[in-house]
């Protein structure tokens, strides 16, 4: 059963990283400390929060505010073309 858990959730701060919103984990997981982000709505505070398919991220990054629906989880940080399949903006 953990191998569904782990196929169908990332971790929050890994999916902004395979998504390139951050050019590390190490600083996407500073800005979810930070309280830059915020995962259906609700602050997160835990760069360990769980993303699934569907959910919706805002990020507060690089002087503005982007809303994002998560479309895949992603395996790896892969060029930017890959990373742009992984979400879609929301107005």
């Amino acid at each position: 059963m953990s191998e569904l858990k782990d196929a169908a959730t990332l971790r929050l701060d890994r999916w902004l990283h395979h998504a390139r919103l951050f050019k590390t984990r190490t600083l996407a997981a500073e800005a979810v400390g930070r309280g830059g982000v915020r995962l259906n709505g609700k602050p997160c505070s835990k760069p360990a929060q769980i993303v699934r398919h569907g959910d919706t991220i805002t990020v507060a990054a690089h002087g503005r505010v982007r809303s994002l629906k998560v479309l895949m989880l992603g395996e790896r940080r892969g060029p930017a073309s890959e990373a742009a399949t992984l979400y879609e903006e929301i107005e």
